[in-house]
């Protein structure tokens, strides 16, 4: 009998653990996305929240003087070894004091200047 409630007793603990587990790895319901009911709703609803993110990414302002390889990658044809090499330029000749001098830096280019020119700054 004594077997019985331990285990019994161990059941009830390891459950109680099992659903505060659950409770603490569970996404806060503000942030869960929605139920859908087909897959058109669903697909509608992803596309939307990929836009949103997007255009506030395009939003965004990017001090070149400041900013980190991860925001440098947000611009537009900007990836990780330009984004490196324009820390490494500023690095060596010191602050740009103008956007157009990002051109200097190699495989930046005038046209990646002009397709950036929106969000770049020099100053904070």
């Amino acid at each position: 009998m004594k077997d019985r409630h331990k285990a019994s007793f161990i059941n009830l603990i390891t459950n109680a653990a099992f659903g505060f587990a659950l409770l603490i790895m569970m996404p806060n319901s503000g942030n869960a996305a929605p139920c859908f009911d087909n897959p058109q709703s669903a697909y509608k609803y992803l596309l939307a929240q990929e836009n949103a993110k997007t255009q506030a990414r395009d939003q965004t302002t990017v001090n070149i003087n400041r900013a980190s390889e991860g925001e440098l990658v947000t611009l537009h044809g900007i990836g990780s070894n330009k984004a490196q090499a324009i820390i490494l330029y500023r690095d060596m000749f010191g602050d740009f004091e103008a956007v157009d001098e990002l051109a200097r830096v190699k495989g930046v280019g005038k046209k990646n200047v002009e397709k950036n020119r929106g969000r770049l700054s020099v100053q904070d």
